[in-house]
C-alpha cells in the first residue's frame, strides 16, 4: 500500500511540476500577482510529493517488498540495513528519483527563503525549476519507473551490486549524490 501511495505521489509532483512551470511563467510574463503567487505553493508542494515518494521507495527497500521489480534486482533479506537503505539509490531508478529530490528541495528553499527576490524574478526562477523537474519526473515516469510491480513475486532478491557493498560508498552515495562512487567527476 505505502508503494502505490509512493507511485501515486511521484504523479502528483509530476502534474504540479508543470503547474509550477506554465502558470507562474504566464504570470510574470503579464505581471498577473495571483499567478505569480501560485509558484511558492506548488514548489514547497512538490517537494513534500517527492519526498514522500522517496521514501516509500526506502520503505519498501527497508521491508524487502520483493513485489517491486527494483527491489528485487538491488537488495537482498540477509542484506544488513545499511545496504538495504542503500540499495534505494545505488541504481539508475533510485538514484533518478534522489536526484529530483534534491532539485525540488531547491525549488522549495528558493520558495520559502526567496524573500528579498522580485515576485517576477521569483516566479520565474521556480517556473524554470518546475520545467527541469517536469523533465526529471517524465523520465522517472515513463522510462525507469521506481515502482513497477512483479507480477509474481520472489521468495528473495538478488542483491545489492557487490561494488557498492562498502560503507564509504553507501554514506559518499547519501550524502554526495554518487559525485564519485560511480567513477563520475567531481
Amino acid at each position: 500500500m505505502i508503494t502505490e501511495l509512493g507511485h501515486f505521489a511521484l504523479i502528483l509532483a509530476f502534474l504540479i511540476a508543470i503547474v509550477q512551470t506554465v502558470v507562474p511563467m504566464i504570470g510574470a510574463q503579464k505581471r498577473w500577482p495571483g499567478w505569480m503567487a501560485v509558484a511558492e505553493p506548488a514548489a514547497q508542494a512538490q517537494f513534500l510529493f517527492t519526498a514522500f515518494s522517496f521514501g516509500a521507495l526506502t520503505w519498501a527497500f527497508v521491508t524487502s517488498d520483493f513485489s517491486l521489480k527494483l527491489v528485487v534486482l538491488n537488495s537482498h533479506s540477509a542484506k544488513p540495513m545499511l545496504y538495504k537503505i542503500s540499495g534505494t539509490w545505488g541504481n539508475h531508478e533510485g538514484s533518478m528519483l534522489l536526484w529530483v529530490l534534491i532539485v525540488s528541495l531547491f525549488g522549495a528553499t528558493a520558495s520559502v527563503f526567496g524573500g528579498g527576490l522580485p515576485p517576477g524574478l521569483k516566479a520565474r526562477v521556480l517556473s524554470v525549476q518546475g520545467a527541469v523537474g517536469v523533465a526529471f519526473f517524465a523520465f522517472i515516469l515513463f522510462t525507469s519507473n521506481p515502482f513497477l510491480r512483479l507480477a509474481v513475486p520472489p521468495l528473495d532478491g538478488q542483491g545489492l551490486n557487490p561494488l557498492l557493498q562498502d560503507p564509504g560508498l553507501a554514506f559518499d552515495g547519501l550524502f554526495l549524490c554518487r559525485g564519485r562512487a560511480d567513477g563520475g567527476p567531481d
